[in-house]
């Protein structure tokens, strides 16, 4: 399975129920989502078993990509697993373990197989994409905490 997966694994310093909320409110995932430069709107984002999650990401390059996913499963603040259908396609798995007032957060996106994974990187970029989008969460959600 190695050779067909995309893993981000971090411990953040933000309690469970907020990096929860980061990633199931449209409100806040649009604005982190994606590689750097992008911009989203979500259409629809139905975060329950078989809801469907719909936005267009908004390229820096004026370019538009509709992206069509599911959620497969769903349990509140430990796990979101989903698929995506357009563009490239893949199964990500979210998990989510609380550490306190931290959270370890372990990302992962499995391809069909290990050229689906090199021809969305040859294509997309998904490999540095990921990275990106990634290291916008951390950032999002360290501007997102009130200091006390």
């Amino acid at each position: 399975m190695a050779d067909r997966e995309l893993i981000f694994s971090r411990l953040l310093d933000a309690p469970i129920k907020l990096v929860w909320e980061i990633w199931t409110s449209p409100e806040h995932i649009k604005i982190w989502w994606g590689p750097d430069g992008f911009t989203n709107t979500i259409k629809k984002m139905d975060v329950q078993p078989n809801g469907e999650w719909n936005l267009t990401m908004h390229g820096p390059d004026g370019s538009d990509y509709e992206i069509k996913s599911v959620f497969r499963e769903i349990v509140k603040y430990k796990k979101i697993v989903y698929e995506q259908f357009t563009a490239f396609k893949y199964v990500a798995t979210i998990e989510f373990e609380s550490r306190g007032e931290q959270t370890l957060l372990r990302w992962q996106m499995l391809f069909e197989s290990k050229e689906n994974l090199i021809d969305a990187a040859k294509t997309y970029g998904v490999d540095t994409g990921f990275k990106q989008n990634a290291q916008r969460l951390v950032d999002y959600l360290s501007q997102t905490i009130q200091p006390l």
